[in-house]
């Protein structure tokens, strides 16, 4: 199971680990910036600084969730200056990678905010339910592993299996 960290942090993993899912069960009561959202992409695009007016209309949050911040890179610039200039504020930044981060040279904050990660399952989390198999076919991302019929999944096509004696279906 996963653990947060007791600060502000950024949580990095591929779509579909459950990144957004696990911070709306644990953080409902923090303000959200949801950049997957057009019109909060747009608004902040335009004027990262109404982070900073979004806070200041809701003095009682203390826990701030910025889902997909590689969306409007620009506001790491207004992150930085609020956990300096407040740092009573937890930020909690998700995205699905730091490297796209890294390699536009965008402000990781320079060691401000620790990093955490979500991975795929692994075999000893899904215990009994595992199968290799399935693992091999469709993957270990809790969105596709979960789905009734992962999407792209054909029932029509036979995977190769690789195994020391050769390639078997």
């Amino acid at each position: 199971m996963f653990k947060a960290p007791a600060g502000s942090f950024f949580l990095f993993g591929p779509r579909g680990t459950g990144k957004s899912t696990w911070l709306r069960q644990t953080q409902a009561e923090a303000l959200w910036l949801d950049l997957l959202d057009p019109e909060a992409q747009r608004l902040h695009q335009a004027r990262p600084e109404r982070l900073r007016e979004r806070l200041a209309a809701e003095p009682g949050r203390t826990t701030v969730v910025i889902d997909e911040v590689q969306k409007v890179p620009a506001l790491l610039d207004v992150v930085h200056a609020l956990v300096e200039q407040r740092p009573q504020l937890r930020f909690v930044l998700t995205g699905s990678s730091a490297r796209q981060l890294r390699r536009g040279s965008w402000n990781l904050l320079a060691g401000r905010l620790v990093e955490a990660s979500l991975h795929p399952f692994t075999a000893a989390e899904l215990g009994d339910d595992f199968r290799l198999e399935e693992a091999l076919r469709i993957g270990l991302v809790p969105l596709v592993w979960e789905a009734a019929e992962p999407p792209g999944f054909r029932k029509d096509v036979t995977p190769l299996i690789s195994t020391p004696g050769g390639l078997r279906t």
